[in-house]
């Protein structure tokens, strides 16, 4: 006679010992934890390698390049775009030559290591060879003046609280690149300046916020090609400060204009 709670499943006729259950558990708990230790290893090795070798992220703290870039924005750059050094990296790799070297462009937004100490970022105006002067707020490479476009008249509150009112103008250098620049004025202390040749396996970089920004006009000097930490590609999202003024896409304080956006 078959016993019928065997036949519908209602009793194990050989039923594991509670203890064993307990150790079953156990086990799978720890296979999970290990799963777990293992994605987390894994997630944060891609991140890594992807940070080290190809894009780092970047925030801006400061005016200097604005309009391009607002206080607050977060942006990817490319390492590979200017080869590898010790310079690349946030620990000391031993390399002082560049490896896989490529020159930046006049025009590039460039992230630059400060003689190995300060990041900053600034665009690429002269090449190696050029000649760089600024006269009356007025940029020239090469004895030509550099045509600029008037815009418009922007009044806003800075990120320190201060009110500002500029000038903004569409400037084109030379092969053809355009961008936005900001001037209070064409009287500023950095307007006036001494024609400066271009050293070889150097770079004259300037903020487009003219005069608002340290760059190779002062105390940053020409950036030796060592130092090229990468290529500014990309705003990824932005901290911006909606309440500032500026023509900004903002959904209630989330700045959505400053998101995904080509740096040029």
């Amino acid at each position: 006679m078959i016993d019928d709670q065997k036949k519908r499943g209602g009793v194990d006729s050989n039923p594991v010992p509670a203890s064993d259950n307990k150790a079953t558990s156990k086990k799978d708990e720890a296979s999970g934890m290990v799963a777990i230790v293992k994605d987390v290893v894994f997630i944060f090795g891609a991140y890594l390698i992807f940070s080290l070798f190809f894009f780092e992220s970047f925030h801006i703290p400061s005016s200097s390049m604005e309009p391009t870039l607002e206080v607050g924005d977060r942006l990817l750059v490319s390492k590979p775009s200017y080869g590898f050094n010790k310079h690349s990296f946030f620990f000391d790799i031993g390399w002082e030559d560049k490896v896989w070297a490529d020159e930046p462009k006049r025009g590039d937004v460039a992230v630059f290591s400060n003689k190995g100490n300060t990041d900053y970022i600034k665009r690429v105006i002269g090449v190696p060879g050029d000649r760089i002067q600024m006269r009356s707020g007025r940029l020239y490479i090469n004895g030509r003046i550099i045509e600029r476009e008037f815009i418009r008249r922007v009044r806003y509150t800075n990120y320190q609280g201060t009110p500002q009112i500029v000038n903004e103008y569409r400037e084109t250098l030379p092969g053809g690149l355009s961008h936005l620049i900001y001037e209070t004025s064409d009287t500023g202390p950095s307007d006036n300046t001494a024609e400066i040749v271009v050293q070889p396996g150097h770079f004259f970089m300037m903020g487009d916020n003219r005069d608002n920004s340290n760059d190779s006009r002062a105390d940053v000097g020409q950036v030796p090609l060592k130092y090229f930490v990468g290529k500014a590609q990309v705003t990824t999202f932005s901290f911006f400060d909606c309440d500032q003024g500026k023509d900004v896409y903002c959904m209630g304080p989330v700045p959505l204009g400053r998101f995904f956006n080509a740096i040029n």
